[in-house]
């Protein structure tokens, strides 16, 4: 069964579930905080608390491409839709802090403070948005195409 499907037993309509139990929403529950939480955790802390220091240098590409990786398995795995949105975000800014910082990209003495800005305010805005305007799963594949599922 695909996502957002509609299923008729004994006489009643029920909706499935986003993800078949072998496919579960990485973007829910309590692996959610491991996965997302504590990086952004750590990436807001140590901007503000170790900023010009050479370990961020490592520490930001690393742990956003982890969560933009997750975010597109999530993506492809479960259809959660801000993960489309998030997943390539999160990339960008690895690319981005990476290149902030072997100082290849100018964004100033306070550059790492700037891109905790960044990720706090871009990753609410793609979390929340899409899911507000489209809902919160890409509907399954049907004959036609893609749907919406609210």
């Amino acid at each position: 069964m695909r996502v957002g499907q509609t299923q008729v037993r004994e006489g009643r309509i029920q909706m499935t579930g986003p993800c078949d139990p072998n496919r579960r929403d990485l973007a829910s529950g309590a692996s959610a905080l491991i996965i997302w939480w504590l990086p952004t955790v750590i990436l807001v802390t140590t901007a503000f608390s170790f900023s010009n220091s050479p370990i961020l240098a490592a520490i930001w590409p690393v742990l956003l491409s982890w969560m933009g990786g997750v975010c597109l398995v999530n993506a492809k795995r479960c259809g959660r839709r801000h993960c489309y949105a998030t997943g390539p975000f999160f990339l960008v800014l690895a690319v981005v802090s990476l290149l902030y910082g072997f100082r290849i990209l100018p964004l100033g003495p306070s550059g790492w403070r700037t891109l905790a800005v960044v990720l706090l305010v871009g990753s609410c805005a793609l979390c929340c948005l899409p899911e507000w305007i489209w809902g919160r799963y890409v509907a399954a594949n049907h004959s036609r195409g893609v749907g919406r599922q609210g």
